[in-house]
């Protein structure tokens, strides 16, 4: 299996998960970037092989020696969870070596049409995973996603308890940012929900982010209250994994903060702006009613996107429809 963005490898671990307690007798090798080998950790019959992009692995060349690596593995079978052009090519290459293969669908037609702004069609699309379970329904391994499971919560070590405290107050994880401004939530807003959540001192809020500007903004959303702490630029990703393990509820704005809650078997709340969770992306066995969008009665031409990255006219504050107090509401019902 190829995959990429963060959120989109944080959707395959709860369909492996469910893959490997179902066929007990067949193994798993993940194919993905070194970074992201901690999601897989501690599933059973699941080996990671770590995809170098910049050396071996580089270019067409790279993925002929790939190709050559993978095989020595004696694969029976290829699903390809990602359908982007490398992936495809080494799953040509099994195929052409007389392996089975299957491709996931990504529903780009159901997806032009949910988010064109003529004849909108606005309907739930099947999810992702939906979506990669029949990858393997067609290698002949269907799969059941209803009853999940998910990893025993990570036992912190004192660097976390160090920055966090020992207390027994409820732990909010908030993850305000996203790839595309169009996902995220606008700062004054997100400084009253926080504001607001901060006055319970039985709630400890701990703040995700990463990068030289996201972390000053986390700073400074956090330096007002002494039960808010910006974890990012921290603890190690390994680490960040396990505190998240242990929240009681993540909000995320559309974004790979809110599948790895998930993946993890943790409540999340999302917020949705440009994007919709009818695209397939709501978060792995979560609610439609801790999906908050914004109004679509005000701006109906929601969603213009899948993934946040074009721009409309007039459509800069739509994530301003969906007030505070909805936030810290759906929040305070979850604990």
């Amino acid at each position: 299996m190829r995959l990429s963005a963060m959120g989109d490898v944080a959707m395959t671990v709860p369909v492996l998960r469910a893959f490997v307690k179902q066929y007990p007798t067949v193994k798993i090798t993940v194919i993905s970037r070194p970074f992201f080998k901690p999601f897989f950790e501690g599933i059973p019959n699941l080996d990671f092989f770590a995809f170098d992009e910049k050396e071996r692995h580089k270019g067409f060349l790279g993925l002929l020696r790939l190709f050559q690596d993978i095989k020595k593995l004696k694969i029976d079978a290829f699903a390809d969870l990602h359908n982007v052009l490398r992936s495809k090519i080494v799953s040509l290459l099994f195929a052409l070596s007389g392996k089975r293969r299957a491709t996931v669908d990504k529903g780009r037609e159901g997806k032009k049409e949910l988010t064109r702004e003529e004849n909108k069609i606005f309907k739930q699309l099947p999810t992702m995973f939906e979506r990669h379970a029949k990858v393997f329904e067609k290698l002949g391994f269907p799969l059941d996603l209803s009853n999940p499971t998910f990893p025993e919560k990570a036992n912190l070590n004192s660097d976390i308890l160090e920055i966090i405290g020992n207390g027994n107050q409820k732990l909010i994880g908030i993850a305000p940012f996203a790839q595309y401004d169009s996902k995220v939530y606008p700062t004054d807003l997100m400084t009253e929900v926080i504001a607001k959540l901060a006055e319970n001192k039985a709630y400890k809020i701990l703040l995700f982010g990463g990068g030289k500007k996201e972390i000053e903004i986390l700073d400074s959303l956090a330096k007002p209250f002494e039960n808010v702490i910006n974890m990012a630029g921290k603890i190690k990703f390994q680490q960040e994994l396990q505190l998240i393990s242990n929240l009681d509820v993540m909000l995320s704005m559309d974004s790979g903060n809110a599948h790895i809650a998930a993946m993890l078997g943790v409540k999340v709340i999302t917020l949705w702006g440009a994007t919709h969770p009818y695209a397939g992306f709501l978060p792995f066995n979560q609610t439609m009613e801790n999906a908050l969008t914004s109004d679509r009665n005000q701006y109906p031409k929601l969603p213009t996107s899948v993934y946040g990255n074009k721009i409309v006219e007039g459509y800069e504050d739509v994530m301003r429809t969906i007030l505070p107090e909805e936030i810290v509401n759906r929040i305070q019902s979850l604990l």
